[in-house]
């Protein structure tokens, strides 16, 4: 989850499609370069450990975008495909 929140801070469009599930992953990216993302917070994690197969984090991100600060909360869900988290949807 925080590496893909790094990513979608530097606009690393091609970390951000490895790590989305080819089922799921939309055309674009949605990195937008007038969006600057300020901080992380994870509220909540459910499974994900090292013998999971799946996981969901819940995280608030916050972030400026046009001179106004705003910020989105989203339960994520992500499952191992070939070892790697991959980022699926919301929960």
């Amino acid at each position: 989850m925080r590496s893909r929140y790094s990513a979608f801070s530097v606009g690393d469009s091609d970390y951000l499609r490895r790590t989305w599930h080819p089922a799921t992953r939309p055309a674009g990216t949605g990195v937008d370069r007038r969006t600057r993302w300020t901080g992380l917070e994870v509220l909540e994690t459910a499974r994900g450990g090292p013998f999971d197969t799946e996981g969901t984090v819940r995280f608030r991100a916050h972030y400026v975008e046009r001179g106004r600060r705003g910020r989105m909360e989203e339960n994520s869900k992500f499952v191992r495909v070939e070892g790697d988290w991959v980022y699926v949807g919301t929960v």
